[in-house]
């Protein structure tokens, strides 16, 4: 397996089996350093990399997502302003409308994908990392960690986003439609889910298994 960063090789230990989804070579699985980047001898295909990001900004990021999707679940996602009357809408009210309308199976999805999947998401993000920044053992951390890789594709607050933003284009010459504190949270929110549905949750599986100490000794040298 080549492994490169910024034109060197570096000597790292076996931590397991990794098969390039390009050409299903197999190979074992490296430890790598920050920034470095593991290439299919076969075909030259990326295999996977180690992150730039390290435990303590993973942290900082799902702690901020977390404060952020109760920000955007608790106020307005618009004001409408219809005939004189003003009235707000969380998303709260648009899953109870939904419901009221008789898409019973959609209001259920919307607050599934959008609330309860990502808080699920966050909440076990936090409990694998508290535990590898503290150097603790992670409790339940195989099923967690299959969890995790599981709800991924479900978050879907990105998808909410979009539906949000057609919907208020279509209100506008119905209504005076003022973007709230909601969904400024929501597009934030958009945009920390994908950074951290981005990271490599192998990385995390050798975090969880004893890899941050060794980090934590590469970053201090």
């Amino acid at each position: 397996m080549a492994l490169t960063h910024h034109h060197s090789r570096l000597s790292v230990a076996r931590i397991g089996v990794v098969v390039c989804e390009h050409c299903d070579a197999a190979y074992q699985r490296r430890r790598l350093l920050r920034g470095e980047i593991a290439y299919c001898e076969r075909c030259g295909g990326e295999i996977y990399r180690r992150r730039k990001l390290d435990v303590d900004a993973m942290l900082a990021l799902t702690v901020t997502a977390l404060l952020v999707l109760i920000v955007a679940n608790v106020y307005p996602i618009v004001t409408m302003q219809i005939q004189g009357t003003v009235r707000d809408a969380t998303l709260l009210d648009a899953v109870l409308v939904t419901y009221d309308t008789g898409v019973a199976l959609v209001a259920l999805l919307a607050a599934l994908t959008v609330f309860l999947f990502p808080l699920i998401q966050l909440l076990m993000l936090l409990h694998v990392l508290i535990a590898v920044r503290m150097s603790e053992p992670v409790a339940l951390f195989v099923p967690v960690m299959h969890t995790l890789r599981a709800m991924q594709p479900w978050s879907m607050v990105e998808v909410f986003m979009l539906g949000v933003l057609v919907s208020v284009v279509k209100l506008t010459s119905l209504a005076a439609i003022k973007p709230g504190v909601g969904m400024w949270g929501f597009a934030l929110l958009t945009v920390l889910l994908t950074v951290l549905n981005n990271f490599d949750l192998d990385q995390l599986w050798d975090w969880g298994v004893g890899d941050n100490e060794s980090e934590f000794e590469e970053d201090s040298t």
